[in-house]
């Protein structure tokens, strides 16, 4: 089984009900280890756009990473997602964060996921289910990153689920 971690984002319709449903989805192929509080938060890239609703998950999966690329598509796609706007509104996002240890770099997808180290959205739910976690390339743990971490995003505890 390999140690995988999520970053779920939602900020189209009903937000948390998206968030719920990609995580029982997710349920279905993986075992769910851990999942972080619900945050609200600002819109990262493409800012005109309503605040979105993020989370971490832990998952153990058999699934290879293109495997479980797929998987995730899927569930997006279920769900309503439609890759229009880069960085734009969503009914959900799903992004591979940490496979294991990792060290990926292909067309269809990279691992660790880039630029995470500087998105609070992606770092604040992290460091509540996996504080001490160390980026393989980066050789730093979350909570390092987080602690470095100067942003002008916002991050506010939404709800526990």
């Amino acid at each position: 089984m390999h140690d995988v971690f999520l970053s779920l984002g939602s900020n189209m319709g009903d937000r948390l009900r998206y968030i719920k449903d990609a995580i029982k989805a997710l349920r279905d192929t993986s075992q769910i280890i851990a999942i972080s509080p619900v945050y609200e938060t600002s819109p990262y890239g493409y800012v005109k756009q309503s605040y979105f609703l993020n989370c971490a998950v832990h998952i153990k999966t058999n699934s290879s990473p293109s495997t479980l690329l797929k998987d995730i598509h899927e569930i997006e796609k279920f769900l309503g997602r439609k890759r229009e706007i880069r960085w734009g509104p969503r009914t959900i996002d799903i992004d591979i964060i940490f496979y294991d240890t990792l060290i990926l770099n292909t067309p269809e997808l990279m691992i660790p996921h880039p630029d995470m180290q500087n998105r609070l959205f992606v770092l604040k739910p992290l460091a509540d289910i996996a504080p001490q976690i160390v980026h393989p390339i980066l050789k730093k743990s979350i909570k390092e990153l987080l602690d470095s971490l100067h942003s002008k995003d916002t991050c506010e505890l939404y709800e526990v689920i």
